[in-house]
């Protein structure tokens, strides 16, 4: 298998986020090359643990992390540990936001609750609720602005809020060979990479996590982007063979051709209207729980039913309709070339792909119609997501036809 290793550059700038290579690559390998896997420097882990975890960050995340706390239903996944007939009780990860009181984005945060060993009891003198933890993927490059923000908000509740950073690692396995649902037993590479060894094979571990019990799930967001985890620092994740590690740079690009942004650079920290970054279609906002901070706004607009701009996958193409790499930056304006008005702007590039956050009207207007703001020899197609659910679009062409 064909090994990636670019190199990966974050720029300055906190209101867009610019990578750059010194090698071309091509989305389309991308899509035949898995799968493959990235340690993500960019994200850093911490840990909530007490009592009121889930209390705490129900009042505040855009999502119902009462769901953390909850009886597992027959839904739930759970897999085996490598040790005979001690199986572990595993609950999906969540993804969330965290708001202003006026509605826009601060961080994002993957949210996991750690396997358990399901015995039968919890041992003489424990206490469940004080030792509950819930771990978070968060954006490295807010980390200490983040740990300070959630403890302003701790008051009095009993949470300890810590950063692990240096014990735990994110990571994230994708490509085009990967299936879009998990289970204990689809992944027959799990018996190549020795984990599991002296283990009955119903405990299909061996695909699933290590010895400690961290698993591989589904990204919460979408399938379609592949299987993300947190797993100690001085570990290997499972099915990552020497040849299957990759930069993070080609995570990136994958994210890309998916059209979605992640951390609070992508989603620009203070500015995004959560809603216009489609963070409702990646499962990161429940509209059923109630109060958190931000909320009037998000619900307002929800049920208003008209987003006018939204993120979207671009690809930068030349006057003959090929591709062109390294031409565009990240804060580029996007033109429409009929009216010469703002159609929108590049929010993150990479090559001859990225993101950006443009006016439907003007972003579907067909080939040739945006182009870049004083580059005018690079035109920029929009794309529409295939995960999109068909009302967004729906309302786009309601909106147009009523305009």
């Amino acid at each position: 298998m064909h090994r990636f290793k670019p190199c990966l550059r974050f720029a300055k700038s906190t209101a867009y986020r610019y990578y750059s290579s010194n090698r071309s690559f091509s989305p389309h390998n991308l899509e035949t090359a898995g799968p493959i896997a990235s340690k993500l420097d960019s994200r850093s882990v911490v840990r909530f643990r007490g009592p009121d975890t889930v209390k705490f960050l129900q009042g505040l995340l855009t999502n119902d992390v009462r769901k953390f706390s909850e009886p597992m239903g027959e839904n739930e996944r759970t897999s085996m540990l490598p040790t005979p007939n001690l199986p572990t009780v595993s609950v999906p990860p969540m993804y969330a936001a965290l708001l202003t009181p006026q509605g826009k984005f601060l961080y994002d945060l993957f949210l996991y609750k750690p396997p358990k060993l399901d015995k039968s009891s919890s041992g003489p003198g424990s206490d469940p609720d004080q030792s509950f933890e819930l771990f978070a993927d968060v954006d490295a490059t807010v980390l200490d602005e983040l740990l300070e923000t959630f403890k302003k908000y701790r008051v009095r509740s009993k949470v300890e809020i810590e950063n692990v950073a240096k014990d735990f690692s994110c990571w994230q396995r994708y490509c085009g060979n990967l299936p879009e649902k998990s289970s204990s037993t689809e992944e027959p590479e799990a018996a190549s990479v020795g984990w599991g060894a002296g283990v009955d094979h119903p405990g299909e571990s061996a695909s699933r996590g290590n010895n400690l019990g961290w698993q591989w799930f589904n990204d919460p967001r979408l399938d379609s982007l592949g299987f993300r985890g947190i797993f100690p620092s001085d570990i290997i994740p499972p099915l990552i063979e020497a040849d299957k590690e990759t930069d993070e740079q080609n995570y990136l690009l994958w994210r890309l051709q998916k059209g979605v942004a992640e951390g609070s650079t992508e989603i620009p920290k203070g500015e995004a209207m959560p809603l216009e970054y489609n963070l409702a279609g990646l499962n990161a906002i429940s509209f059923d729980k109630g109060c958190y901070v931000g909320q009037e706004l998000v619900a307002r607009t929800h049920h208003r039913g008209v987003i006018r701009k939204r993120l979207l996958p671009l690809t930068f193409l030349n006057d003959s309709g090929e591709e062109v790499e390294q031409e565009v930056a990240p804060g580029s304006e996007v033109i429409d070339t009929a009216s010469h008005k703002k159609a929108g702007t590049v929010r993150t590039a990479l090559g001859c792909r990225g993101l950006g956050l443009l006016r439907l009207e003007e972003a579907f207007k067909g080939s040739g119609a945006l182009t870049i703001q004083g580059q005018d020899n690079v035109k920029v197609e929009a794309i529409r997501p295939d995960w999109w659910p068909a009302e967004w679009f729906q309302e786009y062409q309601q909106h147009s036809a009523v305009a």
